[in-house]
């Protein structure tokens, strides 16, 4: 049972997640990272996902393609800010099936005692800009995604 938490207060311009993970958070932090870890978690799970870019660096670029059996894709890209390998990674946000709303996520990792909590704080341009993803079932979305990332964390520890 998974213990995220999501707050978002109104009329703030952000969103913050809250999640623990049974693994330590090096092995959490490649998961996030990593392409070949990002594949196996990233999105939903009746689709499948295509790292197109992944620079996990400071200026560096990032691209996922999800893509449905039915053969719809949809394209999410940004830009890495700032990665302090492995508790925090910086990076832009953005869907492209609506440019020109950009958020930028910040991901916390701390180290429990061979668990990791992660706080993934989302600052949107707007209001609105946060309200219209939350209406999109972004919590849904990342609950399942996030899941994937436990099942796969339980996988890489062995």
């Amino acid at each position: 049972m998974s213990d995220m938490k999501v707050v978002a207060d109104p009329g703030t311009h952000e969103i913050v997640i809250t999640r623990s993970f049974d693994g330590p958070r090096d092995l959490v932090f490649k998961a996030f990272t990593d392409p070949d870890a990002v594949r196996q978690w990233w999105g939903q799970a009746n689709s499948e996902t295509v790292v197109d870019q992944l620079e996990a660096r400071p200026g560096g670029r990032w691209r996922f393609v999800e893509r449905e059996a039915e053969g719809n894709e949809y394209g999410f890209h940004g830009v890495y800010h700032d990665l302090q390998a492995p508790e925090r990674i910086v990076y832009t946000f953005e869907y492209e099936g609506m440019p020109g709303h950009v958020l930028l996520e910040t991901i916390v990792l701390e180290d429990q005692d061979g668990r990791t909590l992660m706080t993934d704080t989302s600052v949107f341009q707007s209001v609105g800009d946060r309200d219209g993803m939350l209406q999109s079932g972004m919590e849904s979305g990342a609950s399942e995604s996030l899941d994937r990332l436990d099942a796969y964390l339980a996988k890489a520890k062995g």
